[in-house]
């Protein structure tokens, strides 16, 4: 996404969306702008976004499978990083 321009990288995805799905493909969580929903939780693990128009999202999960699915908002291209934490 658009932070990864502060490490030199070229052709960053503008702006991000993220979804969280489980293992039947059923929509756990979605986000597009990172402060839009669950601002105070994220910025509290002290890993928030450096951009807003970065995508994050915290869930609680049970075992199993889950897909991921970074995408850019209207259909856009570039460059982009998923990470994955485990909070306690």
């Amino acid at each position: 996404g658009p932070s990864l321009t502060q490490s030199g990288i070229a052709g960053v995805l503008a702006d991000p969306t993220l979804e969280l799905r489980d293992g039947n493909g059923a929509l756990v969580r979605r986000n597009d702008n990172w402060k839009e929903s669950q601002q105070a939780q994220i910025e509290a693990t002290g890993i928030a976004p450096t951009v807003d128009r970065e995508s994050a999202l915290i869930a609680k999960l049970a075992p199993g499978a889950y897909t991921a699915i970074l995408a850019g908002k209207n259909g856009t291209t570039g460059v982009a990083l998923v990470e994955l934490y485990q909070l306690q």
